[in-house]
């Protein structure tokens, strides 16, 4: 199994997000928390494309009740899927909307794929070999914080933690240059990874949301946390907070 055969892979599900039209939508646990049929058959077919390639594996996947992390996938290998992070956005053919795909390895990111097939644009990682964009090796950015982007996520299927993000948001951005929001947080942490942007923060998100791409941008250089700064455990929903090589401390917003 190498991230080329995860490449092949993703790249193939990509093109079943680029050629669906008007999908069923269903709704799910949550403020505006949505599955469409396109979903699942994304997430079907990575199961069964990467069952093949490494049957040993486990799966966890957002979609098709796959979605509960259970203790034998901390030991061996695992697959960790979100085959449309950013659905919302495509339900509503707003950009962008990412597959991402994560392999753990004793319960620590190894492998990470998170592709936007709208832009052809695919970012992988392997442990201890760097990042890269369509394979070119890419680093986060060196700017300060104050002369950086930053991003963020509204958590929206926890409304419990709106006020919170919102007054994490409001002070945040005198202290850089303006603020995002995709709707997507793997590609939001990829757009750390590239340098595009500074800082990306959400109270809360799942582990298919960051497995993948938790690994790029640290593998670009990042420093990947929670919001106060503990390591992520990759077993569950966590708050993040995504930092570039520029943005040395967390800043005080969040404590």
């Amino acid at each position: 199994m190498t991230v080329n055969n995860m490449i092949e892979a993703v790249k193939e599900a990509g093109e079943i997000m680029l050629s669906a039209k008007r999908p069923k939508i269903m709704e799910k646990e949550g403020h505006a928390n949505f599955c469409t049929e396109t979903d699942e058959k994304i997430q079907a077919f990575l199961i069964e494309r990467l069952r093949v390639l490494f049957p040993e594996a486990e799966f966890l996947g957002e979609e098709d009740g796959q979605d509960v992390f259970s203790s034998k996938m901390s030991k061996g290998y695992c697959f960790v899927i979100d085959p449309i992070d950013g659905t919302s956005n495509f339900i509503y053919d707003y950009r962008p909307s990412v597959i991402s795909v994560g392999l753990l390895k004793n319960g620590k990111p190894y492998m990470a794929v998170v592709y936007d097939p709208y832009d052809d644009m695919l970012f992988s990682a392997v442990l201890g070999q760097g990042a890269f964009l369509n394979g070119e090796r890419i680093m986060s950015s060196e700017a300060a914080l104050k002369d950086s982007l930053s991003v963020f996520g509204t958590a929206p299927y926890y409304t419990e933690l709106q006020e919170r993000t919102f007054d994490i948001a409001k002070k945040l951005l005198p202290l850089c240059v303006d603020l995002r929001r995709s709707g997507t947080a793997a590609w939001d942490m990829c757009c750390v990874a590239m340098g595009r942007c500074s800082l990306y923060f959400e109270l809360k998100i799942q582990l298919w949301d960051y497995a993948a791409a938790a690994l790029i941008a640290k593998e670009a250089g990042c420093i990947v946390t929670d919001i106060v700064g503990n390591e992520l455990s990759f077993s569950g929903a966590t708050s993040v907070l995504c930092r570039a090589r520029g943005v040395k401390e967390i800043p005080e917003c969040f404590g």
